[in-house]
C-alpha cells in the first residue's frame, strides 16, 4: 500500500556510543514536546558505563569511513571437527530417559543432520544407536556420495548408499543393527513415513517405535566456539553488505532493488543465501513486521526499515535497523527513541538464569508505559544458528524457559503504526557466563540512522 506524505521537523538524538559487550542500560529521553506525559514514564536515571566505539556515531560521518573501519575478518579456522563429540552427546541422551528406552534414534530433519555429521545438503537421514560404542550411520544416495567422503574419512559416520528407496534402506540399516524400538523425531517426521516404517519393521506394529521430542534441539540451543564464531562471521558479512549499499539508498528507488543490491552484496562477500527474504519496508509498510518488499517507491522524508540476514557456512545472522530517508517522522522520531531504550534495556538484562519470559517483559513493559503496548505484539527475540529461527524464544507467549551460556538469541522490540510506519531495531547476543555479548557492531543511534 502507498504511503502518505508526512512532513516534520528534523528530530535527532544526541550521539552516544553503543557497542560492545551487553548494552547499557539507557536512561530517561525526557524531551519537552516529543512525547506526551500521559504516556512517558520513569526511566533508569544513570547509564553503565560505556564499553567499545560506536563507529559513524557522528551521524552523517562517511559511511565509505565506517565500511573501511570494519574490514571483513579472515574466515574462523582452527576448530577441531565437533561432529564426533555431538554425536556421542546425543548417544547419551538417546540412552538415557530422554530417548524412553530406545535402542536408536532416527534423525529426519537436515538441519538435524547437518549439525551432526557436518553434511548440509539434505535428502538424507542418520541412524544413531544408543550405544555410544556403536557407530552412526548415515543414509543418502549416489548424488552426495562424494560429498559425504569427509564424514566417512573423519569417522563421524558410517555412510549407506542407498539403492532402493529412502524407506526400504532405512528398514534395511535398521533391521541390521537395531535390536530394540526406534526412535523417531515426533517434531518433524510425517504420520505417512511414521506409519510406513512401523510397516515395514514390525508388521504394522507401532509399539515398535517410540516419540521423542526435541533431542537434537536441546543440544543445538547451546553454541559451541566454532559456530558462535561463525554466527559472527555471518553478522559481519551482513554488516558489510549494508554499509556497501547504504551511500546508494535514494528516494526513487524500489524496495526491491534495495533488497536485490543487499543479497548480492552479502553473496559477494561468502554469504551462501539470504537467511530469508530481506524486508525492506518503505514508509508506511513499516508497519507490517513481516513485510515483503515490492515494487514501491522510496520517499524522501519517510522511513525505511531493513530486516536482513546472512548465512555463513550454514549459520544465521540476522539485524534490523531503521533510516530516515532525510527528515524524521515526528512520530517516527518519538517512537525510535522508546524501542532503542526498550532494545538496550531487555539486552542489558540478558544473563544465565534470567528466563525468556522475564527479559520479554522489561521490553514490553516499556513500551506499554509509553501508552504503544497494543502497537507491538510480537515476540522480543528467538534463537539463531542452523535455523534462523530456533530455540531458545523471548515470548510472553510461550512457556519460560532459562537461558544458559552458549545460547544465541536476538533481540528485537517494535512499535507498528498502521498508516504511519514502524521502528524495529535487532541484535544478535550470544548468553556468557556473566551477561551476554553482542555480536553486532553497527551502530543505533538516530543520528547514524539519519541519511
Amino acid at each position: 500500500m502507498a504511503a502518505p506524505k508526512k512532513k516534520g521537523r528534523t528530530s535527532r538524538a544526541g550521539s552516544t556510543k553503543r557497542s560492545g559487550a551487553a548494552p547499557p542500560t539507557p536512561s530517561a529521553r525526557a524531551r519537552a514536546g516529543k512525547t506526551p506525559a500521559s504516556k512517558r514514564a520513569s526511566a533508569p536515571s544513570t547509564r553503565a558505563k560505556k564499553v567499545g566505539a560506536e563507529p559513524g556515531r557522528r551521524g552523517r560521518a562517511s559511511v565509505a569511513g565506517a565500511a573501511r573501519a570494519l574490514r571483513l575478518p579472515p574466515e574462523p579456522t582452527g576448530f577441531a571437527s565437533p561432529h564426533r563429540a555431538r554425536i556421542k552427546r546425543l548417544a547419551d541422551l538417546v540412552g538415557s530417559a530422554g530417548g524412553k528406552g530406545a535402542a536408536a534414534l532416527l534423525v529426519t530433519n537436515p538441519k538435524d543432520v547437518g549439525y551432526l555429521t557436518g553434511f548440509l545438503n539434505g535428502d538424507s537421514y542418520l541412524l544413531v544407536p544408543a550405544d555410544p560404542g556403536a557407530d552412526a550411520v548415515i543414509i543418502s544416495d549416489f548424488r552426495f556420495q562424494e560429498e559425504l567422503e569427509p564424514v566417512r574419512t573423519g569417522g563421524i559416520a558410517r555412510v549407506h548408499i542407498r539403492k532402493r528407496s529412502m524407506l526400504e534402506a532405512v528398514t534395511d540399516v535398521v533391521g541390521g543393527s537395531v535390536r530394540g524400538p526406534l526412535a523417531v523425531q515426533a517434531e518433524h517426521v510425517t504420520v505417512s513415513l511414521r506409519q510406513s516404517l512401523a510397516d515395514k519393521l514390525s508388521n504394522g506394529d507401532a509399539s515398535r517405535l517410540i516419540d521423542t521430542t526435541n533431542l537434537v534441539g536441546r543440544l543445538r540451543a547451546v553454541k559451541d566456539e566454532l559456530e558462535i564464531a561463525l554466527i559472527t562471521h555471518a553478522a559481519r558479512i551482513q554488516e558489510a553488505a549494508l554499509l556497501a549499499v547504504l551511500p546508494t539508498i535514494k528516494p526513487g528507488q524500489t524496495e526491491l532493488e534495495i533488497a536485490g543490491l543487499l543479497e548480492a552484496e552479502m553473496k559477494s562477500r561468502g554469504s551462501s543465501e539470504p537467511g530469508f527474504q530481506s524486508i525492506i519496508a518503505a514508509g508506511a509498510h513499516g508497519s507490517l513486521p513481516h513485510y515483503r518488499p515490492s515494487g514501491y517507491r522510496l520517499e524522501k522524508n519517510r522511513p525505511l526499515l531493513v530486516d536482513w540476514g546472512a548465512v555463513f557456512q550454514g549459520y544465521h545472522s540476522d539485524m534490523t535497523r531503521t533510516f530516515a530517508l532525510g527528515k524524521w517522522d515526528p512520530k517516527i522520531a518519538e517512537i525510535y527513541r522508546i524501542v532503542l531504550d526498550a532494545q538496550e534495556m531487555a539486552a542489558a538484562a540478558l544473563a544465565p538464569g534470567k528466563t525468556t519470559t522475564e527479559i520479554d517483559a522489561i521490553a514490553r513493559q516499556h513500551i506499554a508505559s509509553h501508552g504503544y503496548g497494543e502497537y507491538y505484539g510480537h515476540g522480543l527475540g528467538h534463537g539463531m544458528g542452523l535455523d534462523g529461527h530456533e530455540e531458545p524464544r523471548l515470548s510472553n507467549m510461550l512457556a519460560a524457559s532459562t537461558l544458559v551460556p552458549g545460547q544465541v538469541v536476538t533481540v528485537e522490540p517494535g512499535i507498528y503504526l498502521p498508516g504511519i510506519g514502524g521502528v524495529r531495531i535487532e541484535d544478535d547476543y550470544v548468553i556468557t557466563a556473566t551477561g551476554a555479548k553482542n555480536l553486532c557492531t553497527l551502530p543505533k543511534s538516530m543520528e547514524w540512522a539519519s541519511r
